[in-house]
């Protein structure tokens, strides 16, 4: 049984495409009515769903809750997926949006971990995996609110690994530039990278892929970190905890 928070479209989506591909049951909340039901749809049987508000303490309980429903509520894994960001500047940016946006990306992870946590340590196994981003370790000027709560889930990462283990792994996967409603959407990334490239919304992604000089030279697809999402979750990863996987076309330069 995977739990995905986050899951009616973008990465999350095709997480539960991925999963669904290995024969794993699903239980999936966001807040997207619409999309999670063309997700059902799509996925027939073996998904389940709620619509819950993530960014809330009692939306990610109750969702969990209701997603799990039709099953035992036996959880293998957790796919810590939603997050958003206000994608502003700096200087646009007031304290409200820090706080939404620290609400919906950190402490929705937090709050489901600490919810499914009692059931894998009852059952003495169990995967977390948590999306991070590529600007949690490598900030832009975009997004400053968005960078600083990735950051944090690095590091809850890391905490929740060596307090859990040896029974429970926890990883994290660091996208990077990834194709997504992030991007897409009005008041988005494009958006914010036009204003920041000074050039037109339709060449602001190519603008923004020059930038970062990725050795890939080009923006990702969903599926691509869906897939390194279902490998963590897997016992092929069965030696693989407290590590964080960048899946981001080579956009961090570091060697550490």
């Amino acid at each position: 049984m995977v739990v995905i928070t986050g899951g009616a479209s973008g990465i999350g989506a095709a997480s539960a495409r991925a999963f669904a591909a290995e024969g794993a049951k699903l239980a999936v909340v966001d807040r997207d009515a619409a999309g999670l039901e063309k997700l059902a749809d799509e996925l027939g049987a073996s998904m389940s769903f709620a619509v819950a508000d993530l960014a809330t303490s009692e939306g990610v309980t109750t969702g969990i809750d209701e997603a799990l429903a039709p099953y035992d509520g036996h959880v293998d894994v957790l796919f810590n997926n939603v997050g958003a960001g206000s994608l502003g500047l700096f200087d646009t940016l007031t304290d409200q949006d820090w706080v939404d946006t620290l609400q919906l990306n950190f402490l929705s992870q937090v709050r489901a971990a600490t919810h499914l946590l009692p059931r894998m340590r009852e059952a003495k196994s169990g995967v977390i995996v948590n999306n991070a981003s590529d600007l949690g370790r490598q900030p832009i000027v975009g997004g400053p609110d968005y960078a600083a709560s990735k950051a944090a889930i690095l590091s809850f990462t890391t905490s929740l690994a060596k307090s859990e283990g040896p029974y429970i792994r926890v990883n994290a996967v660091a996208a990077g530039a990834t194709m997504s409603p992030m991007w897409s959407m009005p008041g988005g990334l494009a958006d914010t990278f036009a204003a920041i490239h000074q050039v037109s919304r339709d060449e602001s992604i190519e603008a923004e892929m020059r930038s970062r000089a990725l050795p890939l030279a080009r923006i990702g697809q969903p599926h691509e970190v869906a897939n390194v999402v279902v490998f963590l979750a897997s016992d092929l990863a069965s030696y693989v905890t407290s590590s964080v996987y960048g899946v981001d076309g080579g956009s961090i330069g570091s060697i550490v």
